[in-house]
């Protein structure tokens, strides 16, 4: 892969960082989004924070190796402990893992104060896109912008928010098919709810018989929605 292009996914998270940007990218694997940013004079500044010392080290070889160790710090940390109050971040950007996983994050991140609520957060979740969603909505953040792509048989959502000073108001509805997914309803966003509608009625038939009358109620609800929705 050359450094200045990147896969679909990073590319269309890439996207969503402001012009000029002091990014964190935290789960940066082998820093390929913020050295591709960085080599195209987008950031202005990145911390590439890493928990699993092997990509740690993938990381600071890729940023050594395209001469950006001056402008690009990679930090082995938990999360958003590789974030330090004289970096400045003003985007952070947490791609390709559960939607749980990343609300645990800026949770841990808001209550030891790395997250300043000042930041862009740009976050690709891989599944669990409405626990995401509803962290955010508990939080004050807005979203100002989704997407949904496919790549390599995968179908992968983008989520944007920023900080506000009201709540958020959003519907159930909304927090589970996206508000701005839910407006443009595209070709790979009818796909993936195909798909989600069909998993969700096999459960409903396992579950029939089961003593689990407060899943089975849940998941009713959520195929009338899908199906109201496609």
């Amino acid at each position: 892969m050359n450094h200045t292009e990147l896969s679909k996914r990073l590319e269309t998270v890439g996207r969503f960082v402001p012009e000029a940007a002091r990014l964190a990218d935290i789960g940066s694997d082998h820093a390929y989004l913020p050295v591709a940013l960085m080599l195209k004079g987008k950031i202005d500044f990145a911390v590439a924070g890493e928990v699993v010392k092997g990509p740690f080290e993938s990381a600071k070889r890729q940023v050594m190796k395209n001469g950006l160790s001056e402008r690009i710090e990679v930090r082995l940390a938990n999360g958003l402990d590789a974030i330090e109050k004289h970096d400045q971040i003003s985007a952070i950007t947490i791609a390709g893992m559960g939607g749980s996983l990343i609300r645990d994050i800026l949770e841990a991140g808001r209550q030891n104060q790395r997250l300043s609520g000042e930041e862009r957060l740009i976050l690709q979740p891989n599944i669990g896109e409405k626990t995401l969603r509803t962290w955010l909505k508990e939080n004050n953040y807005q979203i100002i912008a989704e997407e949904i792509i496919e790549e390599n048989k995968k179908i992968y959502e983008i989520i944007v928010a920023e900080k506000k000073e009201q709540p958020i108001d959003y519907s159930e509805k909304e927090l589970m098919f996206g508000p701005f997914l839910l407006e443009d309803k595209n070709a790979t966003f009818s796909a993936k709810w195909q798909r989600e509608l069909k998993q969700r009625e096999v459960i409903l038939e396992q579950l029939k018989n089961a003593s689990e009358q407060n899943r089975y109620e849940t998941i009713q609800q959520e195929v009338e929605w899908i199906k109201e929705v496609l």
